[in-house]
């Protein structure tokens, strides 16, 4: 064995949960990622377990994605969508019955609905974190957590409170889902600036990972590249992404994803069938949307579109896992010739909703490849960050500079003319939360659930997601709605306190609209 294959995958979903609303768009990207990303991803693991194949894999499971997945109200909600989408694929049996290509898939998607509610009703008895917690205390996975909104931390440093907030709201939250403590963390965005490593380092977080360039620009410069981690000042270790596998998968040019033979994910009977057919099955407003069912492979760069063939899709999966597979011995053994005396290891970080929402043979190649690296070579094998650390634990110390994942490398994705404008008010609420914390040290119940809550709004008002999808334009009127909402909440509790005028019926609102970690105390963002 010459080196080491460190697969990542980071789960992570904004906060949504609209109680005030019968059905919410938006809270369809979890509906959606359970179906096709995390409900498949887990039968992926658990065949593996089943078929004796040894395997360690580093899963994040971020805080806000956690809660969302444990809501009685959003599992309750996503169940009657999936009896929705049973529904709507026997219907399609029925009107493919005469077709050679669309019947067989319109078995196929009803098939895969039918198991995805038995699975969810039954096997998981609708707790889909307690099945990815058995898969970390029988020794396959590595959970590791994250922000505890995925606030982006360079753009907080001006309060070291609120990057320890976010830090230390995330860790105790990891610690209460999974009875442990969090080994690792995904940075929000990867966004790191110098010094956020004490924080980590106070709640025993032992690993973080940077973007390829915030290992290199590291001072002293890495003796071994993005191939072995390096320690900070206080320990805790920073491993790279590996460009090279990162561009097979992620590149939109050459990545595996864009296969003409893999699903078309831009056709869905949402949009492609009749109004009058579809619309128990889309937005109440009668305006579409997508069902999860599509008939349709990529083909080509042209608005043309074959049918899908599921059999040549896996096919085209088990091939690029055999590619993925190859190149990275190829890829271990140079490196191994160029590093002597240090064993390489290979980290490639990805989304996990990549793998079956945006890529849906994501879930099948993970399990061909994991096989594959398992039986197939004997180069590398498959390791956790943790695995990397208790077998090497000799590595370089360096100060890596700001960084991030985003476009550019640095802030400019959360920090431009589209977003800019959140920062004044996340700022002075911040800042009025810190006071907040400082002057009242023993408050009466009803005001300590105001504060509570006030620190709760601030929290979510700091998710890196509205900022992104400000700068990508997406659905920027949510993401502004959202930013502004929280921060209305926060400054109405910040003057309730003040007043000593805390009106109890509204509070009791704002803490069921906005409900996650119920154990939260205010007294995190006490000053240092």
């Amino acid at each position: 064995m010459q080196g080491y294959l460190s697969l990542v995958l980071h789960a992570h979903l904004p906060f949504v949960r609209h109680p005030e609303h019968e059905e919410f768009l938006e809270e369809d990207w979890l509906y959606e990622a359970i179906t096709e990303t995390y409900l498949p991803l887990l039968g992926v693991f658990e065949r593996l377990v089943q078929d004796g194949v040894r395997f360690r894999l580093t899963m994040s499971l971020t805080p806000p994605l956690v809660s969302m997945l444990r809501d009685e109200l959003l599992m309750s909600r996503y169940a009657r969508r999936l009896d929705k989408l049973v529904e709507l694929a026997e219907k399609e049996v029925h009107r493919n019955a005469k077709d050679a290509s669309f019947g067989p898939l319109a078995h196929f998607y009803r098939d895969r609905f039918a198991t995805a509610r038995h699975d969810f009703h039954e096997k998981y008895r609708r707790d889909l974190v307690t099945a990815f917690r058995r898969l970390q205390d029988q020794g396959s996975l590595e959970i590791i957590t994250s922000g505890a909104t995925h606030g982006f931390l360079p753009l907080m440093q001006v309060f070291p409170e609120a990057v320890r907030a976010q830090i230390t709201v995330a860790a105790a939250h990891y610690r209460q889902t999974f009875g442990r403590d969090p080994p690792g963390i995904w940075l929000p965005e990867c966004g790191y600036f110098p010094g956020v490593e004490r924080f980590l380092a106070a709640e025993g977080i032992r690993y973080f990972f940077l973007d390829s360039h915030g290992l290199l620009d590291a001072q002293p410069r890495p003796r071994y590249g993005v191939y072995a981690p390096l320690y900070t000042a206080t320990g805790t270790a920073a491993f790279g992404r590996d460009p090279e596998s990162s561009q097979q998968v992620w590149s939109s040019q050459t990545g595996y994803p864009g296969d003409f033979w893999y699903r078309e994910f831009y056709r869905d009977v949402g949009y492609d069938l009749d109004l009058d057919y579809v619309r128990p099955y889309v937005q109440a407003t009668g305006a579409r949307k997508n069902t999860g069912i599509k008939y349709y492979r990529i083909t080509g760069k042209a608005a043309h579109k074959e049918p899908y063939d599921r059999r040549m899709a896996l096919e085209r999966a088990a091939s690029h896992a055999g590619n993925f597979m190859v190149n990275r011995v190829r890829q271990i053994e140079h490196l191994a010739r160029t590093m002597p005396g240090k064993r390489p290891v290979v980290v490639a970080p990805y989304d996990a909703e990549l793998y079956g929402h945006w890529w849906f043979e994501g879930p099948e190649f993970l399990d061909y490849l994991i096989r594959k690296v398992v039986y197939d070579q004997q180069a590398y094998r498959l390791a956790t960050p943790s695995d990397y650390l208790r077998e090497n634990p000799d590595n370089q110390l360096a100060s890596p500079p700001m960084c991030s994942w985003g476009a550019g490398g640095y802030n400019s994705v959360w920090l431009d003319g589209s977003n800019e404008w959140i920062y004044r008010h996340l700022h002075k609420a911040t800042e009025r939360m810190i006071a907040l914390a400082r002057d009242y040290s023993d408050p009466d119940t009803l005001r300590r659930r105001a504060l509570n809550q006030a620190a709760r709004e601030l929290l979510l008002a700091q998710a890196s997601d509205w900022a992104f999808i400000m700068k990508t334009g997406t659905m920027v009127e949510y993401a502004i709605k959202r930013t502004k909402e929280h921060l209305l909440r926060f400054n109405r509790l910040h003057d309730q306190i003040r007043g000593d005028r805390v009106d109890e019926r509204w509070l009791a609102f704002a803490e069921s609209r906005d409900n996650l970690f119920p154990e939260l105390d205010y007294r995190v963002y006490r000053p240092a």
